[in-house]
């Protein structure tokens, strides 16, 4: 067992917090409650991410757990501008630890997100940008690293976790639509996910070894992603 800190889960006033926010989605309403929000939110977030780094730290010694908002806490304002959806706020709670160089969602990681309906947990990266969209699909079909995402696909589904992300309907330009490993080149995002509900977890300190044993078996993606990362900066 791990020495443990501060960190004592996530409380129902939490959960309660998202669920009164879908309601009512609007910066008046968020404004009178947002001490709650750190309260119940925010405060257990910082203490769960550095709690949790330490734990990722010894799967993979880079990792990067900032608990700072634009960091591993993702803003809960939503940027509206370009979206048919006008809400203020994001009805939910994202955390992301991640490794390598370049901006945090440019490198593969970990996210956790609590909302109203139970908490998400996945590992990779949601959505590749056009240099490393590029280079994970010569990856893909690199003759190493395209045997090796196989095997690693393998390992985290035998574990029951969803992989994601199809994006495109057909294999890109210039690719083999035949090759063993076709499928991923129309992923414009590699990661696993896994949506746990409400662990029985949750409101106890308990949460971070509940996590992080999922964490650790979605790893093998992430690493994949990780060696591509490097390969990426010579």
């Amino acid at each position: 067992m791990v020495a443990r800190g501060e960190f004592n889960g996530f409380s129902p006033q939490a959960i309660q917090f998202f669920a009164d926010l879908s309601a009512n989605n609007n910066k008046a309403w968020f404004d009178e409650h947002k001490e709650a929000y750190e309260r119940f939110a925010l405060e257990p977030a910082r203490l769960f991410i550095e709690e949790m780094g330490s734990l990722l730290r010894t799967l993979s010694p880079g990792i990067i757990a900032d608990p700072r908002v634009n960091k591993s806490i993702f803003r809960i304002n939503r940027d509206t501008r370009f979206s048919k959806n006008k809400s203020p706020y994001k009805n939910h709670l994202g955390v992301w630890f991640w490794e390598g160089t370049g901006g945090r969602m440019e490198c593969p990681g970990f996210y956790f997100q609590l909302a109203a309906d139970g908490i998400l947990l996945a590992a990779g990266l949601h959505d590749f940008p056009k240099p490393i969209l590029q280079a994970y699909r010569d990856a893909v079909v690199h003759p190493e690293l395209g045997p090796a995402l196989a095997a690693a696909v393998g390992e985290v589904r035998k574990e029951g976790f969803h992989i994601g992300v199809v994006t495109y309907k057909k294999t890109p330009r210039g690719y083999d639509p035949e090759h063993e490993n076709a499928e991923y080149l129309r992923y414009g995002g590699l990661a696993a996910y896994f949506d746990a509900g409400f662990p029985d977890e949750l409101n106890s300190v308990r949460l971070l070894d509940y996590v992080f044993s999922r964490y650790e078996k979605m790893s093998p993606l992430f690493k994949w992603l990780l060696d591509v990362k490097k390969t990426m900066n010579g």
